[in-house]
């Protein structure tokens, strides 16, 4: 067998990898300013240009902002123009975008099946917490979501905790549990609704719906939610900018 080749990462990922750590460790608190590109050359002994390369990386993965004349910044939930719909992708049909009401259904504790103990790289059996939500849009019910989280993560949360909280649930789970949400995947399919959602969503048991399976990862790539999402299509659709 032929010997294998190390890999080298060019220096400004490493710089990446070590600040990524540094956020993951909660060196700097969500909103706050990181150190200067000077002062974080002197710390890892690389140029500025290197660490303004490692920073831009990071900037482009939406961990951190940087303001003009005033630093950079560690991305934070609760900025809510900035961040809602990088994660929230269902559009009005007419083009407009709305910030949609939430409406907590459930909220139950339960053991990770085989199945969400794979996506969630949990152990079977393992405490989950399990929040459906429907989120409506100018009254009307548009998506059912399914929220799995890990219950280590998310010990005390309840139903009355999300009703009280003013903010996206993504934010509460920043503010409120150290959880930061960082990156998603998607996978979407078209499924009919059955009773339970149809009931909920107002729609005709049978009718179609836009079913999106969303496994989301804090630092370190660390998946901390899966999320089922059912959408009614009739005045909505998903919407993804490429490019």
């Amino acid at each position: 067998m032929p010997e294998r080749t190390p890999t080298f990462q060019p220096l400004y990922q490493q710089i990446k990898a070590l600040l990524e750590a540094s956020l993951d460790a909660g060196e700097w608190a969500p909103g706050a300013a990181i150190p200067s590109e000077s002062d974080l050359a002197r710390r890892f002994g690389a140029s500025q240009g290197t660490v303004r390369k490692a920073i831009a990386a990071l900037a482009s993965e939406n961990l951190v902002v940087r303001r003009q004349g005033k630093g950079t910044f560690v991305a934070t939930h609760t900025e809510e123009a900035s961040s809602l719909f990088r994660f929230l992708r269902i559009r009005r049909n007419d083009g407009d975008n709305e910030y949609p009401g939430s409406r907590v259904v459930d909220v139950r504790r339960a053991k990770a099946t085989a199945e969400i103990a794979r996506v969630l790289e949990l152990k079977a059996g393992d405490p989950i917490v399990i929040v459906r939500r429907l989120l409506e849009y100018a009254g009307e019910p548009v998506v059912l979501d399914e929220i799995t989280l890990p219950g280590a993560l998310f010990r005390g949360l309840t139903k009355a905790k999300i009703d009280a909280y003013q903010g996206s649930m993504y934010s509460l789970f920043e503010t409120q549990f150290g959880v930061r949400m960082v990156k998603a995947r998607e996978k979407l399919r078209a499924v009919a609704a059955d009773a339970g959602s149809a009931k909920l969503l107002g729609v005709k048991t049978g009718e179609p719906l836009l079913a999106v399976d969303r496994v989301t990862s804090t630092y370190g790539e660390r998946p901390v939610e899966w999320r089922r999402g059912l959408c009614a299509t009739k005045r909505h659709h998903y919407f993804n900018e490429i490019g």
